[in-house]
């Protein structure tokens, strides 16, 4: 089992980095593997709107959305980490998940796989920066795994998150809740537990 934990921050080892490393390590000691994908420094263009991934399943585009999708296809797990940028998440973040999300909507490429978001702040807007990464999740027939808050640290420095006792334990129960969960998805796949049959999907407009 694997989880993939998206680094949102253009800091590569900022807080952000600080808050998934504390949920690695708590997948990591139930065996768990777990990488940290850094997004970048450049520039990630926004989505065109073209659906010319609705064809081949990528972006037409090369950057590291093509290489992120390469790697979901072996992953079990996600969680999607961001700055607070103004009472939500990083444009480089908003710009990279939605380009990797419609490019795996059509193939299902992210059913059924548990998703999570963790924000980083200073002080505010962790909610609505929280509430807008799981939107992604729940258009995607993701099972979101929660903990035992809102999974947020505080802090301007890695050295204040640590400081930060009770976020620092939101993200440990995150991390045991994934694997739990992930553990409970491989139990009922060995005991011949199907996942839900999937619909063809219906797209209505509003004007008819």
């Amino acid at each position: 089992m694997k989880v993939l934990l998206v680094n949102g921050s253009p800091h590569e080892k900022g807080c952000t980095y600080t808050a998934l490393s504390e949920v690695a390590g708590a997948l990591e000691k139930e065996g768990v593997e777990t990488e940290i994908f850094q997004v970048g420094k450049n520039p990630i263009a926004g989505c065109h709107g073209c659906f010319a991934c609705q064809k081949t399943g990528r972006c037409f585009m090369k950057d590291p959305v093509n290489e992120f999708l390469d790697k979901a296809a072996e992953t079990d797990g996600f969680v999607f980490g961001s700055p607070v940028h103004f009472a939500s998440a990083s444009g480089m973040l908003t710009s990279f998940m939605d380009r990797v999300f419609i490019s795996g909507l059509r193939s299902g490429l992210f059913a059924y796989k548990p998703a999570a978001a963790i924000v980083s702040a200073r002080r505010g807007g962790t909610t609505a920066t929280f509430d807008q990464i799981n939107k992604y999740f729940t258009i995607s027939q993701m099972p979101v795994v929660s903990s035992q808050y809102w999974n947020m640290v505080h802090g301007n420095t890695p050295e204040e998150v640590k400081q930060d006792l009770e976020g620092m334990q939101t993200m440990r129960t995150l991390g045991n809740n994934m694997a739990w969960l992930l553990k409970s998805i491989a139990a009922g796949k060995a005991a011949g537990v199907a996942f839900p049959e999937r619909e063809p999907r219906a797209i209505t407009n509003f004007i008819r």
